[in-house]
Protein backbone atom coordinates (compact mmCIF):
# COMPACT_ATOMS: atom_id res chain seq x y z
CA UNK A 1 0.00 0.00 0.00
CA UNK A 2 1.26 3.39 -0.85
CA UNK A 3 2.50 5.58 2.01
CA UNK A 4 -0.08 8.62 1.35
CA UNK A 5 -2.88 6.07 1.24
CA UNK A 6 -1.06 4.54 4.73
CA UNK A 7 -1.08 7.89 6.36
CA UNK A 8 -4.62 8.64 5.38
CA UNK A 9 -5.89 5.55 6.70
CA UNK A 10 -4.22 5.64 9.50
CA UNK A 11 -5.54 9.58 9.94
CA UNK A 12 -9.36 8.06 9.51
CA UNK A 13 -8.59 5.36 11.94
CA UNK A 14 -7.65 7.97 14.72
CA UNK A 15 -10.18 10.12 13.86
CA UNK A 16 -13.17 7.40 14.46
CA UNK A 17 -11.41 6.09 17.52
CA UNK A 18 -11.18 9.43 19.06
CA UNK A 19 -14.70 10.16 17.79
CA UNK A 20 -16.22 6.55 19.68
CA UNK A 21 -14.32 8.07 22.35
CA UNK A 22 -15.56 10.90 23.15
CA UNK A 23 -19.05 10.17 22.29
CA UNK A 24 -19.20 7.60 24.92
CA UNK A 25 -17.84 10.13 27.72
CA UNK A 26 -21.34 11.65 27.09
CA UNK A 27 -23.12 8.90 27.77
CA UNK A 28 -21.46 7.08 30.80
CA UNK A 29 -23.44 7.44 34.25
CA UNK A 30 -22.57 10.22 37.00
CA UNK A 31 -20.30 8.51 39.58
CA UNK A 32 -19.26 9.58 43.28
CA UNK A 33 -16.68 9.61 45.21
CA UNK A 34 -16.64 6.68 48.12
CA UNK A 35 -18.42 6.69 50.24
CA UNK A 36 -20.89 8.72 48.73
CA UNK A 37 -23.42 7.20 46.42
CA UNK A 38 -26.07 8.58 44.00
CA UNK A 39 -29.29 10.13 45.62
CA UNK A 40 -32.08 12.31 44.32
CA UNK A 41 -31.79 15.41 45.52
CA UNK A 42 -35.07 17.90 46.46
CA UNK A 43 -35.90 21.49 47.16
CA UNK A 44 -39.66 22.70 47.42
CA UNK A 45 -40.20 26.30 47.99
CA UNK A 46 -43.27 27.29 49.89
CA UNK A 47 -44.93 30.15 50.01
CA UNK A 48 -46.68 31.45 53.17
CA UNK A 49 -48.91 34.68 51.75
CA UNK A 50 -52.36 33.97 50.96
CA UNK A 51 -53.32 36.43 48.54
CA UNK A 52 -51.45 39.24 48.94
CA UNK A 53 -51.47 39.10 52.66
CA UNK A 54 -48.66 36.84 55.19
CA UNK A 55 -51.24 34.15 56.20
CA UNK A 56 -49.35 30.81 56.88
CA UNK A 57 -48.52 30.70 60.31
CA UNK A 58 -45.27 28.84 62.04
CA UNK A 59 -47.59 26.42 63.46
CA UNK A 60 -49.90 25.79 60.28
CA UNK A 61 -46.62 24.75 58.56
CA UNK A 62 -45.15 23.03 61.42
CA UNK A 63 -48.28 21.11 61.43
CA UNK A 64 -48.37 20.74 57.58
CA UNK A 65 -44.78 19.16 57.72
CA UNK A 66 -46.30 16.82 60.43
CA UNK A 67 -48.97 15.72 58.77
CA UNK A 68 -47.67 15.70 55.06
CA UNK A 69 -44.30 15.85 54.59
CA UNK A 70 -42.50 13.48 57.63
CA UNK A 71 -45.22 10.64 56.76
CA UNK A 72 -43.57 10.35 53.41
CA UNK A 73 -39.79 10.43 54.08
CA UNK A 74 -39.46 9.32 57.67
CA UNK A 75 -36.04 9.43 57.23
CA UNK A 76 -35.57 13.17 57.26
CA UNK A 77 -35.46 16.97 55.97
CA UNK A 78 -34.76 20.09 56.44
CA UNK A 79 -36.64 23.16 56.97
CA UNK A 80 -35.20 26.77 56.53
CA UNK A 81 -36.80 29.83 56.15
CA UNK A 82 -36.70 32.03 53.21
CA UNK A 83 -37.73 35.76 51.89
CA UNK A 84 -38.89 34.89 48.16
CA UNK A 85 -40.03 36.62 44.84
CA UNK A 86 -41.76 36.13 42.14
CA UNK A 87 -43.91 38.26 39.01
CA UNK A 88 -47.66 37.96 38.95
CA UNK A 89 -47.84 37.96 35.23
CA UNK A 90 -52.03 38.78 36.06
CA UNK A 91 -51.33 41.83 38.03
CA UNK A 92 -47.96 42.84 36.21
CA UNK A 93 -46.39 43.66 39.70
CA UNK A 94 -43.85 42.10 42.03
CA UNK A 95 -44.75 39.87 45.35
CA UNK A 96 -42.09 39.15 47.54
CA UNK A 97 -43.40 37.05 50.71
CA UNK A 98 -41.94 34.79 53.26
CA UNK A 99 -41.68 31.23 52.39
CA UNK A 100 -39.87 27.63 53.57
CA UNK A 101 -37.97 25.41 52.04
CA UNK A 102 -37.84 21.87 52.47
CA UNK A 103 -34.50 20.11 51.45
CA UNK A 104 -35.25 16.26 51.14
CA UNK A 105 -32.52 13.51 50.01
CA UNK A 106 -33.67 10.18 49.14
CA UNK A 107 -32.50 6.83 47.16
CA UNK A 108 -34.73 6.66 44.08
CA UNK A 109 -37.68 5.39 43.92
CA UNK A 110 -41.14 5.76 41.80
CA UNK A 111 -43.38 6.25 45.11
CA UNK A 112 -40.99 8.98 46.49
CA UNK A 113 -41.12 10.76 43.25
CA UNK A 114 -45.17 10.82 43.40
CA UNK A 115 -45.04 11.59 47.03
CA UNK A 116 -43.29 15.14 45.90
CA UNK A 117 -46.53 15.69 43.88
CA UNK A 118 -48.86 14.55 46.48
CA UNK A 119 -47.03 17.19 49.00
CA UNK A 120 -47.85 20.27 46.94
CA UNK A 121 -51.11 19.54 45.19
CA UNK A 122 -52.05 19.16 49.33
CA UNK A 123 -50.48 22.22 50.11
CA UNK A 124 -52.05 24.21 47.15
CA UNK A 125 -55.09 22.89 48.22
CA UNK A 126 -55.16 24.04 51.76
CA UNK A 127 -53.17 27.24 51.72
CA UNK A 128 -54.78 28.45 48.63
CA UNK A 129 -51.17 28.74 46.97
CA UNK A 130 -51.02 28.96 43.24
CA UNK A 131 -47.63 26.42 43.03
CA UNK A 132 -44.99 25.19 44.72
CA UNK A 133 -41.97 25.09 43.30
CA UNK A 134 -40.40 22.38 43.52
CA UNK A 135 -36.67 21.03 42.19
CA UNK A 136 -35.34 17.52 41.54
CA UNK A 137 -32.17 16.53 40.74
CA UNK A 138 -28.79 14.22 41.59
CA UNK A 139 -26.27 14.73 43.83
CA UNK A 140 -23.55 12.40 45.57
CA UNK A 141 -24.23 12.08 49.49
CA UNK A 142 -22.59 10.83 52.14
CA UNK A 143 -24.12 10.42 55.65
Amino acid sequence: MPRHIRQLFSACVATLTISVLMSGCASLPPSCLLPSRMMVSVEMIFGRNIGDRPGISESAFANFVAREITPRFPDGLTVIDGDGQWRDGVRNVDVRERAKVVLITFADDAQKRADLVAIAESYKRQFSQQSVLTKVGNACVSF
